[in-house]
C-alpha cells in the first residue's frame, strides 16, 4: 500500500532535528521545539477588551532541519483548527533569523527579523499586514515555560502598546 499524500508531506516537512550545517545557530528557536499549553490574551483594538483563550502551541524543526516552524491550535477544538503558523530560518548573511507569520484565515501576514535578546529572550522586529511596526518578544525562556508579548506601534516605533500576551508551559 502506498503512503498517503498527507503522510508524505508531513515526512518531507518535519525534520528529526537541527541541520548539522547550522548547528548551534538553530538553538535560539530550537529550544522551543516541542508542545506547549498557551494561555493567551488578545486586545480587541475596537473595544479595548481583552479576550482570553487557551491554545496548543507546537514547534518543530522543518525543511531538513534548517527552519523552526510552529502552529498555534485552539485547545477547545474550535472550527478552523490552526490559527496560524510561523516559519523561522536563520540567515547567515544577515546574522539573524528571518521570520514569517501566516494567519491564513484572517489574511494576516507578518515579516520580522529576530535575534537573541537579554539572557533568556528573543526579540523579533517587523511589520504586520497593515504596515504598522510590530515587536514580538519571547522572554523568560526555560526548559518548562516562556512568555510571549506582541507589541504594536501607531507612530513608527516611537511608542509601543501591548496587543497580545501569552504564558506558555511545556506539555511535551
Amino acid at each position: 500500500m502506498s503512503e498517503t499524500t498527507d503522510a508524505a508531506f508531513a515526512r518531507a516537512l518535519i525534520a528529526a532535528g537541527p541541520s548539522p550545517e547550522r548547528g548551534q545557530r538553530l538553538h535560539l528557536f530550537g529550544q522551543l521545539v516541542g508542545s506547549w499549553r498557551a494561555e493567551t490574551r488578545l486586545l480587541d483594538e475596537a473595544t479595548g477588551a481583552w479576550r482570553e483563550s487557551t491554545a496548543d502551541w507546537i514547534f518543530a524543526y522543518t525543511l531538513g532541519g534548517l527552519a523552526v516552524q510552529d502552529v498555534l491550535v485552539p485547545a477547545d477544538g474550535e472550527a478552523g483548527a490552526a490559527r496560524g503558523t510561523t516559519v523561522r530560518v536563520y540567515d547567515p548573511t544577515l546574522g539573524g533569523w528571518r521570520v514569517s507569520w501566516f494567519g491564513a484565515a484572517a489574511g494576516d501576514f507578518c515579516t520580522l527579523v529576530a535575534n537573541a535578546h537579554h539572557r533568556d529572550g528573543i526579540r523579533q522586529d517587523g511589520t504586520q499586514t497593515d504596515g504598522r511596526p510590530i515587536r514580538w518578544n519571547f522572554s523568560g525562556i526555560t526548559d518548562e515555560s516562556f512568555e510571549w508579548d506582541g507589541w504594536v506601534s501607531d507612530d513608527d516605533g516611537r511608542t509601543w502598546w501591548l496587543e497580545q500576551h501569552i504564558d506558555a508551559v511545556r506539555t511535551a
